[in-house]
């Protein structure tokens, strides 16, 4: 009886573990497969202030908002709030899900979409409005990316860190909290081009 009883813990304590492993597996690996792709691009919340300051860059301004890399869907929802439909892409599983709960809880979750997506792998040309939480070694490869596919109308706001070619519009706030904004119709040329096609005439 008592080498059964040895047996029957031994297989209750291999089943704990097993058990433990899986889950710690299942939680940690969303987080850790983000940091060795190409470019790693970590979850960091964004500050209340940083918030104000790129809710200040869309002041009059109206379309379609994305963020890339929501994380926890803090930009989304407050730009929801603000009337805009507002969409997140986040390659984190955990926090899409945790987005989606938060936007359901402020009750704003019929204006805002998020989906677990990996950035260069989505076309952001429909977008109007575009929020970058990004790191120094993906933004030059991501300003060629926005450059060939918004719009003349698009405005991109860069949080912590600029983009490296571009000359910002607008700029807020101080060190990490900074916010850039770039106008795409000013960094791509938009209105020189408008004006060669189609000249002023004299009245």
């Amino acid at each position: 009886e008592a080498g059964s009883q040895r047996r029957v813990w031994g297989l209750m304590v291999t089943a704990g573990v097993g058990g433990t492993l899986v889950a710690l597996y299942a939680v940690v690996t969303p987080f850790v497969i983000p940091a060795l792709r190409r470019v790693c691009l970590p979850f960091v919340p964004a500050t209340s202030t940083q918030i104000q300051n790129v809710l200040k860059m869309l002041e009059n301004r109206s379309g379609s908002l994305v963020d890339i890399g929501s994380g926890d869907g803090r930009i989304v929802i407050a730009a929801a709030k603000r009337g805009f439909e507002a969409v997140g892409y986040e390659l984190n599983p955990w926090l899409v899900w945790y987005s989606r709960y938060r936007a359901w809880r402020d009750g704003v979750h019929q204006n805002t979409k998020f989906f677990i997506s990996d950035l260069w792998k989505v076309s952001f040309s429909r977008y109007t409005n575009v929020v970058v939480f990004g790191v120094p070694q993906m933004m030059p490869e991501l300003e060629k990316k926005l450059e060939e596919e918004l719009e003349c109308d698009a405005r991109i706001i860069a949080c912590r860190f600029p983009f490296p070619c571009w000359v910002p519009d607008h700029t807020t706030g101080e060190g990490i909290d900074t916010v850039w904004a770039y106008d795409m119709k000013h960094s791509r040329g938009c209105e020189t081009k408008i004006s060669e096609i189609t000249p002023e005439t004299e009245l």
